[in-house]
């Protein structure tokens, strides 16, 4: 018995599962689990040699996998693999994402799609939004991870069997990730190669899908946002407490008596001095504390997160060519000074949503009083 499964969730792949399947068993055991396909894609499936379940209609890729999921610990299989029906996966990195997850066993391993080429490939409005639930989850997470949409993927037995996920469609992958970093397994990512052949069309719907996921995110941030409010309560609280006045008090009577002795105006000056010095070294302390950094990020891509939804909405409109006709002109004329709308939007992205920026005071580490 092979020590894992390979799981493709599928929804009228038919013109390309065929090959992915083929590669894909290369590696092991392969399950295609067909989300109520009316194009052949079960059939399609079954001929290049993979095990089929079919569902009586379509359920969504969330629930396609948790199906899948059941059947590798039914089958009691040591890891899941998942990889997408549509060929933009390379299933020949099977191998190489396994190896990865046999040398880290308590991880999740995630196949990164963002490099450099395969971020160029991307669709900007699809590129903008992994970007914005990158960064949310990686603060959530505690872990940089570039790419936390990716379907190809590596899941321990142990994770499924403590982690049951309860959304479907793509909340799922976002589920998951978190509720396995709370539960203590590592996140990994590997970097794989991806393609976007021309005229295939993403099963991810802006509106539908991005409100799934941005709600579920919406509803975690605004949970560590109050755990914060916490921390942020007592650090300010901090130089205030009894054992803290106390200290103060002593090293403003050593300042006074050492630098400054004299009259009342000399011990006055002094004691300003030092209000002054401790006042400054606690505010660059809690400037430049790792925790307070990442916080002033995450406050600041939290409250344009609204702007970024109408540049969005506006991008997409675009793309479709039913944007308002004075916005259509205003971008003919120059009024937006040469940028295509999906300039500005990676602009934003990269602006108020820098992942780069945020992995580096992660794990967060507070130093504040």
């Amino acid at each position: 018995m092979s020590d894992h499964l390979v799981v493709i969730p599928a929804f009228d792949e038919a013109a390309t599962l065929g090959a992915v399947v083929a590669e894909a068993r290369r590696s092991g055991s392969v399950l295609v689990v067909d989300d109520g396909s009316t194009d052949g894609t079960g059939a399609v499936a079954g001929a290049a040699g993979a095990d089929v379940l079919r569902l009586d209609r379509r359920h969504g890729k969330g629930e396609a996998l948790r199906r899948g999921f059941r059947e590798g610990m039914a089958r009691g299989v040591d890891r899941v693999v998942t990889l997408d029906g549509d060929g933009q996966h390379d299933p020949s990195e099977i191998v190489r994402l396994l190896k990865v997850a046999a040398e880290i066993p308590d991880a999740l391993i995630i196949g990164g799609r963002l490099g450099e080429t395969g971020a160029r490939m991307m669709p900007a409005g699809r590129l903008a939004a992994l970007r914005v639930a990158g960064f949310f989850i990686n603060w959530l997470t505690g872990v940089f991870i570039a790419d936390t949409q990716s379907g190809f993927r590596v899941y321990p037995a142990g994770l499924l069997r403590q982690v049951t996920p309860r959304h479907g469609r793509f909340v799922l992958e976002t589920e998951m990730l978190i509720r396995a970093a709370a539960a203590g397994w590592r996140l990994v990512e590997v970097p794989i190669t991806t393609t976007h052949a021309p005229g295939r069309r993403s099963r991810f719907r802006a509106v539908r899908d991005g409100v799934e996921v941005g709600g579920y995110l919406a509803r975690h941030v605004l949970r560590r946002w109050r755990r914060e409010a916490v921390v942020i309560a007592r650090a300010l609280a901090g130089p205030f407490t009894s054992a803290r006045r106390r200290r103060r008090h002593r090293a403003l009577a050593e300042f006074v008596a050492t630098q400054h002795a004299g009259g009342p105006g000399a011990w006055g000056t002094a004691a300003a001095l030092f209000t002054l010095g401790c006042i400054e070294n606690t505010g660059r302390r809690w400037w430049q504390d790792p925790r307070a950094q990442c916080l002033r990020m995450v406050a600041a891509a939290t409250v344009v997160t609204p702007a970024l939804l109408v540049l969005a909405v506006t991008h997409a409109a675009m793309a479709r060519g039913s944007a308002p006709p004075h916005v259509r002109s205003a971008i003919a004329d120059g009024r937006t000074h040469g940028l295509r709308t999906s300039d500005w939007l990676a602009a934003f992205t990269e602006r108020f949503y820098p992942q780069e920026r945020l992995a580096r005071v992660l794990p967060v580490e507070s130093h504040l009083p």
